[in-house]
């Protein structure tokens, strides 16, 4: 009978420590997973917390275990960003019962958060955020790709029925200008002029933002590059109040570009820069606009930020959309142009901005290799 006994009871240690290790191997899945994890009972206190979501929370996860959500809102080390924005899943998941919530956080990044709870959860409540940045650039990119496609097929067939009539016109108005000159009214010849070669300057821009020209590459030193576009734009920058600050880099790097493309991509964001700067009505305002540049990996990010006026997340996810400006006489094109450029140079331009501290644009370059490097000829 005790033999039995000491059986059943060695069987019950085995199942449980079985049992045991099955839990710990499955809570060290959870705990090294990449999305970060919460879980609340039914009485809204949390019970698990993996390592990542610590991470996300900036809070150490001992001190979290336990906590309800007013507990967690008052702990010392909650940002008063992240407490927004949980005071906002809460309202949102329990008040309009909305399972999946996107948002994007102080540092620009990307979050999808799922919330599953029902019976299949036996009424506690399950949390995943998950970093969804990477994702959002592809649609991004796909999506603005998209848009140019679209731009080049209905911009050549436009472009030539707008321009003939032009033409046209201008010509008229050159035979008919002697005559206005003598009824005192050659300024509406001249205005009239002016606006029709602004129309085609506009078509021009139209046609290039839609396809432009193949690039004709040559290899330049990123700092050579650099120092040209300083030099071309610090005189227009001190006139406007600004100075352009260009930091050494460590090394030399290489990227084989068409020099005339990337130049008018750097040249229209420096200018874009300077007119951000000119936006802030403050007369003690300095401005500033600083370059670098430095190798990640394979590529060159070359940087350009200013302390301008900024942009807010609204403003940005539209900056690169065809015929999208906020300026008086903006056209809306230069940046899409800037784009199309840098993805024909299988490159990427990224920009990052808040309101009333400035903007940076990020500009990635494959990078040339040393062996290409010494078998190219046309190296500057």
């Amino acid at each position: 009978m005790l033999s039995e006994f000491q059986e059943t009871l060695l069987q019950s240690v085995k199942a449980f420590q079985s049992t045991q290790l099955v839990k710990n191997k499955y809570e060290n899945v959870l705990q090294n997973l990449d999305s970060g994890i919460m879980l609340f009972d039914s009485e809204g206190v949390l019970t698990f917390i993996n390592v990542q979501m610590a991470k996300l929370m900036e809070m150490p996860r001992q001190s979290l275990i336990g906590c309800n959500l007013l507990q967690m809102l008052r702990h010392p080390h909650l940002s008063r960003f992240k407490k927004r924005r949980i005071l906002r899943i809460y309202r949102e998941a329990i008040f309009h019962r909305k399972k999946y919530h996107e948002l994007i956080d102080e540092y620009g990044r990307h979050w999808l958060i799922t919330i599953t709870y029902g019976d299949q959860m036996d009424g506690d409540y399950l949390l995943s955020v998950k970093d969804v940045s990477d994702y959002k650039q592809i649609e991004q990119t796909a999506y603005q790709n998209d848009k140019l496609a679209m731009l080049g097929k209905i911009s050549a067939a436009i472009a030539h029925e707008i321009r003939n009539p032009l033409t046209a016109i201008r010509g008229f108005i050159q035979l008919l200008r002697p005559h206005l000159i003598q009824l005192g009214r050659d300024e509406y010849a001249r205005i009239i002029l002016a606006e029709i070669d602004r129309a085609n300057d506009i078509i021009h821009e139209f046609l290039n933002s839609s396809k432009p020209s193949a690039p004709q590459k040559s290899v330049i030193s990123v700092s050579s590059l650099l120092k040209e576009v300083v030099l071309l734009t610090e005189s227009e920058a001190l006139m406007k109040g600004c100075e352009i600050h260009l930091d050494v880099m460590d090394g030399e790097m290489h990227v084989s570009i068409d020099v005339k493309q990337i130049k008018q991509v750097l040249l229209n964001i420096i200018k874009n820069a300077m007119d951000a700067i000119e936006e802030v009505d403050d007369g003690e305002h300095i401005g500033a606009i600083h370059l670098d540049a430095k190798a990640v990996g394979n590529y060159v990010h070359i940087s350009i930020q200013d302390n301008g006026n900024g942009m807010d997340k609204g403003l940005l996810s539209r900056l690169f959309d065809p015929f999208f400006t906020t300026k008086e006489k903006g056209t809306g094109l230069g940046l899409s142009v800037s784009y199309r450029i840098i993805r024909n140079h299988r490159g990427n331009i990224s920009v990052d901005s808040m309101k009333g501290i400035g903007t940076v644009f990020v500009i990635a370059l494959p990078i040339v290799s040393y062996k290409d490097l010494k078998a190219s000829g046309d190296q500057r």
